[in-house]
């Protein structure tokens, strides 16, 4: 027999969509910078660029907001923002002692499931190298790579830590492809280092090309920074 929904549970799901759907749109055209940094923005004009009401957008905004693509404030109404050098700098740190840590204590501990599932990985990311119109494909998979050892070891706290820092870290990532667009190749090489290294049980080795491997991306954003204050 076919249950039928409540009128609660029916008109809930459509506002539930179209949350969705306001959300992956405006993070969409936040990732590709269709809105640079300093733009003001409203609800309405968001609104009427989506075909919406308000409800969505808003309730999108407040999302959003809350992962650091915009700031809302009754003086300034709703701007974008852009990642400031000093906190990108600050998460690289914890990235960098998370990295250490996780991968240390995978080395030579892997499962034959959780082999497959980075080596997945990398034969995805290799499938995107070279190609600008995956260049968004090479950045998810790129943050993918570094979330999947967390997830192995199990640590719920580090797990929930990476995954809150899961999109702010895909605008860095994304800011360093963008910019220095070879540097998916030569992360790729770096990525597949690093999974041998833990393969083989050299965690020390592991973390030494996790660090330089995070370094180089640090350093292109650093670069990137010094320029546009010229």
């Amino acid at each position: 027999m076919m249950t039928i929904p409540s009128p609660a549970k029916a008109e809930k799901a459509p506002r539930e969509l179209f949350k969705n759907i306001a959300y992956d749109e405006l993070r969409s055209r936040f990732d590709n910078r269709f809105y640079p940094p300093g733009t003001f923005l409203s609800e309405r004009q968001l609104a009427e660029e989506l075909g919406m009401s308000k409800t969505p957008v808003k309730a999108a905004l407040e999302r959003l907001e809350l992962e650091g693509f915009i700031t809302v404030s009754p003086q300034s109404g709703i701007v974008v923002r852009e990642l400031s050098l000093d906190e990108i700098t600050q998460m690289y740190e914890i990235r960098l002692a998370l990295d250490a840590f996780v991968l240390r204590s995978l080395a030579g501990r892997l499962t034959s499931e959780q082999l497959a599932k980075w080596e997945l990985n990398l034969e995805r990311y290799a499938a995107a190298e070279g190609k600008p119109e995956l260049l968004r494909e090479a950045v998810l998979l790129d943050a993918e790579f570094h979330l999947l050892p967390s997830q192995f070891l199990g640590n719920k706290l580090i797990i929930n830590t990476m995954q809150q820092f899961s999109v702010q870290i895909f605008q860095v990532i994304n800011r360093v492809f963008s910019r220095l667009p070879s540097r998916v190749s030569q992360s790729l090489i770096e990525h597949r280092e690093i999974v041998e290294a833990v393969r083989q049980g050299k965690g020390d080795l592991a973390r030494e090309l996790a660090e330089i491997h995070l370094r180089v991306g640090h350093e292109v954003l650093v670069q990137a920074f010094e320029e546009a204050m010229k």
